[in-house]
Formats: structure tokens, sequence, C-alpha cells
């Protein structure tokens, strides 16, 4: 008997990338052949696993559903199911637009699209999973849902409030996973920094981290979306002593005007943040710092505006992304409307961009001649490309080693010597040990 085909699209963060997974991983066990992000829609049936963050994250959600739908009309897809944030957040209304999708299906609904399916009700197992990263690093989700009230975003009416997942499972997922040949494990949540107080009635963070270095498989650990109101400090002290936690902050600020922040309800202010910054810089000197900013927020005069970007100029962090504002329903700010025009908003982002761009390459620069370790992603053209443990996958610096007669080997770790560097990326040689 022929399995059936699925594919699954999964649009959006790397929260949604893990709950493909363990979807995938339950429909792999029941049968199913699986194929993930298809370049054309062929199958018994297609799963759209969309994004309702912002504006574009929608719209892209929208034009791949109606890709889909197509596929169907022309008989090469017979059904379509749409899943995730988007289909939590507008399911009338998706439906009343679209009405040949067959099932919309919000969060927590696993079940009643597999029934659809006709597979067995979704059941949770650790590791068990279809990873669609390359085999060596996987995403390891610690908690879905977020308790904090910023005014911009829509993610607490989507996703709910803050569900810590206990240290023991999370652990277990971990060594599953290493078993499986992963060895760098980046820790992903909505807040990664609140881990705990709804389960522990305290912050937690730094003993997961501790409790993840044990096992001995694991190489890298990094962790993603660090909030910055209440920070743990003990977590800084655990990233310091154990050289298996990437030397990598990501905590997204999203600006630095005391009165912007306060209107975002961020909890912190510009002297909070400053404070913050220089504790980083103090405990951990090497560490990599990437940040998102948002422009174009309501009340973002020219002024407000020059204070960030003075901010940008004075921290010199070594990532940096921006976004354009964009007003959700349902949020605090919405009623604040959308007063600043998007064409300001796109020549504020060029501005720090420009501004980082600079940053980037004098960073970058400075580390010609120096001496990394690298992990091999995969090969692309005449190039092996890598990272070091201060580049997280898809959003930072790559390492780029010509192919030539080196023997490298995807997923393993070398010592590389940075030839060159640009703006975005670094070139190396890989140095040859003694023998």
């Amino acid at each position: 008997m022929k399995r059936k085909k699925i594919q699954v699209v999964t649009l959006g963060c790397s929260k949604n990338t893990v709950d493909s997974e363990w979807m995938m991983g339950h429909l792999a066990k029941d049968g199913y052949v699986l194929e993930h992000d298809p370049e054309q829609f062929k199958a018994e049936a297609v799963i759209i696993n969309t994004c309702g963050f912002i504006g574009d994250a929608k719209q892209e959600s929208i034009d791949v559903i109606l890709e889909a739908l197509e596929a169907k009309t022309e008989g090469d897809v017979k059904k379509v199911f749409v899943m995730g944030c988007l289909a939590q957040r507008y399911k009338t209304e998706l439906g009343n637009e679209m009405p040949d999708v067959d099932g919309f299906f919000g969060l927590g609904e696993n079940d009643l699209m597999l029934a659809e399916l006709k597979s067995k009700p979704y059941q949770y197992m650790p590791g068990e999973r279809v990873l669609t990263t390359p085999k060596h690093f996987a995403w390891l989700k610690i908690a879905e849902g977020c308790d904090r009230k910023c005014s911009f975003c829509a993610i607490p009416l989507i996703r709910g409030k803050h569900i810590s997942r206990n240290i023991e499972e999370i652990v277990e997922e971990a060594k599953m996973l290493a078993s499986q040949g992963v060895k760098e494990l980046i820790l992903i949540s909505q807040d990664l920094t609140y881990y705990g107080i709804d389960l522990y009635k305290e912050q937690r963070l730094a003993e997961l981290v501790e409790a993840l270095c044990k096992i001995e498989e694991i190489h890298w650990i990094r962790l993603h979306y660090l909030f910055p109101t209440s920070f743990p400090n003990r977590l800084l002290e655990v990233m310091a002593a154990n050289p298996k936690v990437c030397r990598y902050i990501d905590i997204p600020l999203q600006h630095i005007n005391t009165e912007i922040l306060r209107s975002m309800k961020r909890g912190v202010t510009r002297e909070e943040t400053l404070t913050l910054m220089h504790r980083f810089r103090e405990v951990l000197p090497d560490a990599a710092i990437r940040t998102t900013l948002i422009v174009g927020y309501p009340g973002e005069g020219e002024t407000e505006f020059e204070e960030l970007l003075k901010f940008v100029e004075q921290e010199y962090f070594d990532r940096l992304g921006v976004f354009a504002y964009s007003p959700e329903e349902e949020t605090g700010a919405y009623p604040l409307g959308n007063p600043i025009p998007e064409e300001v908003k796109q020549e504020r982002i060029s501005r720090i961009m420009e501004l980082q761009e600079g940053i980037s390459i004098e960073l970058n620069q400075a580390k010609t001649g120096n001496i990394f370790e690298v992990l091999i992603d995969r090969k692309e053209g005449d190039y092996w490309v890598a990272r070091t443990q201060y580049d997280s996958p898809e959003v930072d610096n790559e390492v780029l080693i010509e192919v030539g007669g080196n023997k490298l080997k995807q997923g393993n770790f070398y010592r590389v010597k940075i030839t060159r560097a640009e703006a975005f990326d670094l070139y190396a040689e890989v140095v040859k040990e003694k023998k």
C-alpha cells in the first residue's frame, strides 16, 4: 500500500519550526511520507503553519495559502489545512475569505486536524521530532506563551500566558536530540528570562542551562530572546563559568528613550538599559550582543529617533535588526494609531542599518588574523559555510572556507584563521593542527 505524502510549510519564527517538527514526528510515526517547505505543492495534503506577528508576516502566510489553493484547484493537492498563529487569531475571517481551505486550526487544536487526516490523536514524546534544520543543531523550546504586556505585541493574545516546561522534560528531549547527532542546542521561547516563574515561583533559566551543560554530546548551548526586564544576574555567572554556553546575548531592547519604552510597556528605562549593557560587558567582555529595535512607534519624533541612533553608535552592537512599527488590533498601542508615515519609518531603518553596517565592518575586520572554532553548517558552491559561537544560524555572520582541498564535514568543528572580513561575512582557512 502506497503511503500518503503530506507537505508541511513553516512560516515565521523558530517556535513555529519546533511546532511543525513535533507534528511531523507524530505523522511520521503514523506512517505518512513527509516533505518540509517544498518547492512546489503536490501531495495528499498540505499543512501551512502560519505566522500572524506583523503585517508582512501575515501577508506572506496569506500568499502561501493562496498558492496551495491554486495547486488544489489544479488537482495537485487534495486538501489544504492551515494552523498556527494566523489561524488562531483570524480563524473566522479567514474561513469567510478562503472557503476552499479544508480546515483552519488554532493553537491546541492539533487533534482536530489529525482527525481530518485520519491520524491518531496527538501525543507529545520528548525528542520525537522530524528535524527540519541540519541534524547538528536544533531549536529547543522551553516554554510557550508570554506574560509580558508590551503594547505593540500581539503574541500574548495569540499564544496565551507563559507556560514553562519542567526541567526534567526539557533535559530528556535534549538527550534524545543529542543521541540523534545534535551538537548545538538553541533555547527558545517568547521570553527566556521568565522561565520557571509560573512553575517554580522563581527564575530557573540558569539552573536549566547548568543541567543541559551536563549532556556530554552537546558542544554549544545558545540562548535566544532574553528579555531585559528583571534580567537574572546568575545566568551571566553560569554563562561565564560554562564553556559550552555560547558567548552570545540575544536581547530585544526595542528602543532607548524612556518615554517610548514606558509607552511600549517594556518595564525598563534608559538608565536601567545602560546599566544592563554595562553588566554584560563587565561579566562577559567577549560576548556578541544581538538586539532588535522598533522605529516609527507612535510618539517617536526626530529627537527620540536621534537618541536611538546615538545609542546604536555608542553601544557598538555585534548584531542588530530593525523593524518598522506595525499597529496590531487589540494591543495596547493600537489606539495610538499609526501617525508616522511609512516612508519616514523606512528612512529611519536605512539610517540605522547604514550605521550598523559600518560598525559590523569594523568589528569583523578586527577579527582578521584571529583563530576561532567554527561549526560547519553546509557546503554552498565553492565554500564551506560555517559559524563561530558568536553567530546564530540564518541571522548572523557566516564564515566562508574555500572547499579547495579541504575535506571538511558538515556538523563537525574546526579551528580556522580569519583571512578577510566583510560587513556580514568572514573568510577563513583551516588551521592545520601540529602533530
